[in-house]
């Protein structure tokens, strides 16, 4: 039976392979008490429970998650956002934008758009890179007590917790790229005439080949919202971390965690473990499932999240 959070409108559509336009916002605008304003968006019902929604990347922007992901949004208010150095905020400052400086506009964002919630704090879905920065803010949080807390985390396809693994992905996300699978696919765009007969198809395939390597089936890809990063911002947030290993710091970490992970993820799954066990949190991987599972087993992920947020 599918979730109250999957109406039939968002779940089937990208089950059956159809495409749906991202709808405008609730409510939309930048922030005022950042050093660079940054594009914020509203859904959901006014009075319920606020939730923030992180983006990947980093240098990305929130747009890719939709439509998917606003079936958060028939329960919660749901608080997206452009991350410093990517999309509708992008800065031309030539300052290094850091982790800590994610986790700082994260704060800010939680106290311009959500003070509401107080002492009891505010739950945070991040995804991927947004998964890593959630985890980030509440390593800060533990020891910092200045930063609005957060009630509990729900950790999507979450990036690398160790330089080690990082690595790892780099080279499975390669070797995906490089294999058969993607260049049966290229080599198929490469003699469908698209260039010259539908210069629009042929951009939009290529970017679903550019991203094949993180889905279990490369053709799923084509229900992915298009996207870009800012390398430059990428670059600088994974280099702030340095060689990094996020294990022992979780520990400090006390509060509800749902990780969920595909175990076709380019990602390894140990890292996705190494989380879980971490924090104390409930896992669960979702079978026939690479790094994108609001695409790929979008029922699978919308029940695991309801079950947890209840």
């Amino acid at each position: 039976m599918p979730s109250k959070l999957l109406p039939n409108a968002r779940a089937y559509s990208f089950i059956f392979g159809m495409t749906l336009l991202i709808p405008p916002s609730r409510l939309e605008g930048f922030t005022t008490t950042t050093p660079v304003p940054l594009y914020w968006r509203e859904d959901g019902p006014v009075g319920a429970p606020a939730l923030m929604l992180l983006h990947g990347g980093p240098g990305a922007q929130h747009e890719y998650l939709f439509p998917q992901m606003l079936a958060l949004a028939d329960t919660h208010r749901v608080i997206s956002y452009d991350q410093r150095g990517g999309g509708r905020s992008r800065t031309d400052d030539p300052a290094p934008i850091t982790w800590q400086t994610q986790v700082a506009d994260l704060a800010a964002i939680i106290q311009e758009r959500v003070p509401a919630e107080g002492l009891a704090g505010v739950t945070v879905v991040g995804y991927s890179w947004g998964a890593l920065l959630g985890v980030l803010y509440a390593i800060s949080a533990a020891s910092d007590s200045t930063l609005p807390p957060i009630r509990q985390l729900v950790l999507v396809s979450p990036a690398p917790i160790t330089r080690h693994w990082r690595v790892e992905f780099e080279a499975e996300l390669s070797a995906r790229q490089l294999g058969p699978a993607v260049a049966a696919l290229r080599a198929e765009l490469a003699a469908s005439g698209l260039r010259e007969t539908d210069p629009t198809a042929f951009r939009q395939r290529s970017f679903e080949l550019s991203v094949a390597g993180y889905f279990a089936d490369p053709r799923r890809a084509e229900s992915l919202t298009p996207f870009r990063v800012t390398a430059r911002t990428q670059h600088s947030v994974w280099d702030s971390l340095g060689e990094f290993d996020l294990r022992e710091a979780l520990r400090a970490v006390h509060l509800p965690v749902l990780v969920i992970h595909g175990r076709a993820d380019p990602i390894p799954v140990a890292s996705a473990e190494a989380v879980a066990l971490a924090l104390k949190g409930e896992l669960v991987l979702l079978d026939d499932c690479g790094h994108v599972p609001y695409v790929e087993q979008p029922l699978a992920l919308f029940s695991a999240i309801a079950r947890f947020l209840v």
